[in-house]
């Protein structure tokens, strides 16, 4: 006698359809590309998703800071002063949607510490060093970003940068 049970569907059985669900990094990233969608931002929308433990602690997106104009009713400060991307930073209304997930989390305290962030672009050099400091571990990005100071920052403070 043969006990030996086989997996999967027996004869005339219909086998049940695949699963369409999404992995938890295009969850994740599909709900942070939703919110740089709310990005007041004329020249890049950017989002941030802040993870612990498979929940997310707090978004963010890049903007004006809050009850100042939008640069879609100002325009913008670094197109009008010629600013390329990357240079500058300071020269700019917005806040960066990182800053803002973490801006945001503090505001309700929350506790970020421990944390992934998921965004729609890699971090510029001043938010990896906010990133390093709030003590998350793994920033999960679509889209590069033409910062090397960042990407030496992330290596020697030892927060895993993926592109996905």
């Amino acid at each position: 006698m043969n006990n030996l049970k086989k997996n999967g569907p027996k004869k005339d059985e219909i086998p049940p359809p695949p699963s369409n669900r999404p992995s938890w990094h295009e969850y994740f990233m599909g709900i942070t590309n939703l919110v740089a969608s709310r990005s007041t931002c004329i020249r890049r929308k950017v989002g941030a998703v802040l993870v612990k433990e498979k929940r997310i602690l707090c978004s963010g997106y890049n903007g004006a800071p809050a009850k100042v104009p939008h640069c879609r009713e100002t325009g913008c400060l670094r197109e009008q002063l010629n600013v390329p991307s990357g240079e500058k930073h300071e020269l700019c209304r917005g806040v960066h949607a990182e800053q803002n997930a973490i801006i945001q989390a503090a505001y309700h305290g929350i506790s970020v510490n421990g944390s992934v962030l998921y965004c729609t672009n890699q971090p510029c050099s001043i938010c990896a060093k906010m990133i390093i400091n709030a003590g998350i571990k793994t920033v999960y990005f679509k889209e590069g970003y033409d910062d090397p100071l960042s990407l030496e920052m992330f290596d020697q403070a030892k927060v895993e940068l993926v592109q996905l």
